[in-house]
């Protein structure tokens, strides 16, 4: 029998995209979420911090972790992101929690951290809708 945490790394395993970047999910509990990723050459931009695109996948798969834990099966329905700073350092971690949840949609906030020397910066901060996959009759 899995735990929540291994369960949730067997369904990160199976996210092509989530292998290609080097996703890690090293917290799972009801509610609360915490992925990471050290950070690559590739997953720059041209500035040499952390690509937009890469810290909002991994704010976006944190919400939906995070909403997945009391909804089962779901799907990112909405996101808003905001950037703080620029994310420089050699690893980004997301915390990501449920906020609001009934029966269909949970509402779930998440902080990302830039990791940069063992100091963590916020670097940005998101909110989103997320809703359970309805279940085929």
């Amino acid at each position: 029998m899995y735990n929540r945490l291994d369960k949730g790394r067997k369904v990160l395993s199976e996210q092509p995209f989530s292998v290609l970047v080097g996703t890690e999910l090293s917290r799972m509990d009801e509610g609360q979420v915490v992925m990471e990723l050290p950070l690559r050459r590739d997953h720059m931009q041209q500035h040499g911090f952390a690509h937009g695109g890469v810290v909002s996948y991994l704010a976006d798969n944190a919400l939906t972790y995070a909403g997945g834990t009391v909804l089962g099966d779901v799907l990112t329905l909405e996101m808003k992101i905001n950037y703080t700073r620029p994310a420089i350092g050699d690893r980004l971690i997301a915390r990501a929690e449920v906020i609001s949840s009934g029966r269909t949609q949970a509402v779930c906030q998440c902080r990302v951290f830039a990791v940069n020397a063992g100091t963590e910066k916020l670097c940005a901060v998101a909110q989103g809708t997320i809703v359970a996959i309805p279940k085929p009759d």
